[in-house]
């Protein structure tokens, strides 16, 4: 097999490495696998700290960071919460108002969408449907149905998710912007999933915070993403890299497009990283 030869200009000190999970660090299967897992042993055993930065719930995450042996600070719900895995604390949490998640759950309905509510790491649908289904499949997490979302809603929610049809959601996400104007974040984390949060949050906001807690700084942090969602992270980071697989607005963002998720580009780019001796 060929090493990977990294570009003109990847950085030579790196403190952090920062990627996204779905699409980017595991593909269709949801299996870390073992070109991947013995990358970023390696990476950390270099000193250089192994940040997720995820849409999933931390509850969904976590077995990911188990089965890794990380235990650095994770960014989860799009940077909504960082957590610590080691005490299970929310260093970070920044939910959606109580009286705007109401204004936009009563908007996504009236488009006749359904939604997925999250509440203290727990996940709540209206009623339970083939769509909300499969997301606690994808997501390998439980979901209660509460039956009316708005009267049932106790206090305000870490986030919602729109599941639905790739352009339906492209049309309801620029409704949404229209209508909401900076009072939402709205961004797609895979084509039928569209994230609803509060305009403080993103990935890259998550990430900042997490630099400030483990002190290392952008300019010695490398992104990996593939997603609409990810764009932040990327933007964040002194270096981005987007595997072959990800999202036209991934890609453009990007210094360097790596192998794809189903070549365990990341671990590639990791392996050519230490052999070339990078400093933390």
């Amino acid at each position: 097999m060929t090493p990977l030869t990294l570009p003109p200009g990847f950085p030579r000190r790196v403190k952090a490495i920062a990627s996204d999970l779905d699409r980017t660090l595991i593909g269709e299967d949801y299996e870390l696998h073992a070109r991947t897992l013995s990358a970023i042993a390696a990476a950390r055993a270099a000193g250089i700290q192994f940040v997720i930065v995820t849409g999933r719930m931390y509850r969904s995450v976590l077995p990911y960071l188990q089965r890794a042996g990380i235990d650095d600070l994770v960014v989860c719900y799009q940077g909504a919460i960082v957590a610590d895995p080691v005490s299970g604390r929310f260093l970070r949490h920044v939910t959606i108002p109580l009286e705007l998640a109401r204004e936009t759950i009563a908007a996504v309905e009236r488009e006749g969408f359904q939604l997925n509510c999250y509440v203290d790491d727990n996940l709540y649908v209206a009623k339970m449907t083939p769509e909300a289904h499969s997301y606690a499949e994808h997501q390998r997490i439980p979901i209660d149905t509460v039956g009316e979302l708005r009267e049932w809603l106790p206090s305000p929610p870490t986030k919602l998710v729109v599941i639905g049809e790739p352009t339906a959601l492209d049309g309801l996400a620029l409704r949404l912007r229209e209508q909401f104007d900076g009072r939402l974040y709205i961004s797609k984390s895979l084509p039928f999933f569209l994230e609803l949060a509060s305009p403080e949050v993103s990935k890259g906001a998550g990430l900042g915070f997490v630099a400030e807690q483990l002190g290392f700084t952008a300019a010695e942090t490398v992104a990996f993403g593939d997603g609409e969602n990810d764009v932040e992270l990327l933007d964040w980071a002194g270096y981005s890299v987007a595997v072959a697989n990800a999202d036209a607005k991934a890609l453009e963002r990007a210094n360097f497009v790596c192998p794809p998720v189903q070549e365990e580009g990341v671990a590639q780019v990791i392996e050519a990283m230490l052999a070339a001796g990078v400093d933390a």
